[in-house]
């Protein structure tokens, strides 16, 4: 297909102009002083300036230059109702004039209860208590803790061992990258990490037994159900990201995957924790991606859209089983030992309560077809595309996967980095994709328009017809 026939012409951002003084010291800053996640800083030191994000107003960003770029990927999946949302500007001032943090150990705080209390209500019924952290990686920690914690008080010592999805991705810290799979990323830290069992991934496109859905009868799941079967004696826990694995390049489940893992463990004593970090409030098209699938988790690890992309706060939810176990006399010592300085925080809480109530307020009521504009774009726009091998998708969750050859899925080599390349031309068209290496990822604010959703499409395939010669 030519890229006049599958693209539609964009124009371009002028050709950038010499950098304002501004901004020159803040690259200038930048480069000597800070460190990057996930960077080569070789790499981000010699190539052009990086956009230095100054300001934002929905689902826009304004870097110090003064340009305007659609935030495609939520500020890194996190942001719900766009930048600069007035209620929830206010509740964080309002509460700003109160106390901005203040401990949760040996303390209580209005917001931490308020926030805990909405959880529960609006989560799947069966999850009953709710832990605060940081972050979606401490709140898998704390998950992971928790269930090996259960087993040595509920008469099971041997259950230590966990099982997750190979390309599992849940978060950085030592515990989380041991439950992760993603040798790219923390391959280097395998002896720091702890064994996991390993559930071969159920990515439909590049399926390790060459089967297509349906008439593959979810042979996926029968593996699963075969390793929580072989390892269930010593099972502590399956930790698995409902629905969507998105740092492993937005690779969606089948129907039913889901549920038959939950069965499984069920049948096996084996704990469940669902790690919507991601997939949480309303990502998948549901409040909670578990619901889909009827599932109830032992504990639910929640973060990233929790604040509607405000402050950095996690939460790890269990049933009332897990926290009874831990309950007993001060010198029992079966209390639950973890924790962090800004657990609960109340500025971050405040911004949840806010993001939770415009969430279900304003946002779920109308979910359905800004999801159903996003699906029929991409499989107008992208699908068609000659290097596009696979375009996945559920809720606003989508990924592109591009290849050299479509017939033969024949990936691009590595070094060429087309990911990267176009994720460049997509800025250049005003517009912040990511690559997951050559799986482009578009992830906007829950709010975002129709017609924001037709630029952000449109500006990527624009981009890949570019960059592969489309």
């Amino acid at each position: 297909m030519s890229a006049a026939a599958g693209c539609p012409i964009l124009a371009a951002m002028p050709d950038r102009q010499p950098l304002r003084p501004h901004t020159k010291r803040l690259v200038a800053d930048d480069r000597r002083f800070l460190w990057h996640p996930f960077t080569q800083m070789t790499s981000w030191m010699e190539e052009e300036p990086p956009l230095v994000i100054e300001k934002g107003k929905g689902c826009w960003l304004v870097d110090s230059e003064g340009r305007r770029y659609l935030d495609g990927v939520s500020s890194l999946w996190c942001n719900v109702h766009g930048h600069r949302v007035k209620a929830i500007d206010r509740a964080v001032r309002k509460q700003l004039s109160r106390i901005s943090h203040s401990t949760l150990l040996g303390l209580a705080s209005p917001p931490s209860i308020a926030l805990a209390k909405m959880l529960v209500e609006k989560a799947p019924k069966g999850l009953a208590r709710v832990f605060f952290s940081d972050n979606g990686a401490t709140a898998v920690e704390a998950a992971v803790k928790m269930a090996f914690q259960f087993h040595a008080q509920t008469g099971s010592p041997r259950r230590t061992l966990f099982a997750a999805l190979a390309e599992a991705y849940h978060g950085d810290t030592v515990g989380s990258i041991s439950i992760g799979g993603m040798d790219l990323f923390h391959g280097l830290f395998t002896p720091l990490r702890f064994e996991v069992v390993r559930i071969p991934s159920p990515y439909c496109y590049r399926c390790p037994e060459g089967l297509d859905p349906p008439g593959c009868a979810l042979a996926c799941a029968a593996r699963a159900r075969a390793v929580i079967e072989r390892h269930a004696e010593r099972l502590a826990a399956v930790v698995i990201e409902p629905l969507v694995q998105g740092a492993a390049g937005i690779i969606v489940h089948p129907e039913g995957y889901l549920g038959a893992v939950a069965d499984a463990c069920r049948r096996h004593g084996v704990l469940l924790i669902a790690d919507e970090v991601a997939t949480g409030f309303g990502r998948t098209g549901t409040l909670f991606a578990c619901e889909q699938e009827g599932v109830v988790p032992d504990m639910l690890c929640l973060a990233k859209g929790l604040s509607g992309g405000y402050l950095p706060l996690g939460a790890t939810m269990t049933t009332e089983t897990v926290f009874n176990a831990f309950l007993g006399a001060p010198a029992s010592r079966r209390a639950f030992a973890h924790g962090h300085t800004f657990t609960g925080n109340a500025l971050a809480c405040a911004a949840a309560i806010e993001s939770l109530g415009l969430l279900v307020r304003r946002v779920m009521p109308t979910l359905k077809g800004t999801i159903d504009a996003f699906k029929g774009l991409l499989a107008g726009k992208i699908a068609p595309l000659s290097h596009v091998g696979d375009v996945r998708s559920r809720g606003l969750m989508g990924g592109i996967e591009l290849v050299r050859d479509r017939r033969s899925r024949e990936p691009y080599p590595p070094e060429e980095r087309v990911g990267h390349r176009v994720t460049l031309e997509a800025r250049r068209l005003g517009v912040i994709v990511r690559p997951l290496g050559d799986v482009i990822v578009l992830m906007p604010p829950l709010a975002i328009t129709r017609k924001e959703m037709g630029m952000l499409v449109t500006a990527t395939a624009a981009a890949i017809c570019k960059v592969t010669g489309d």
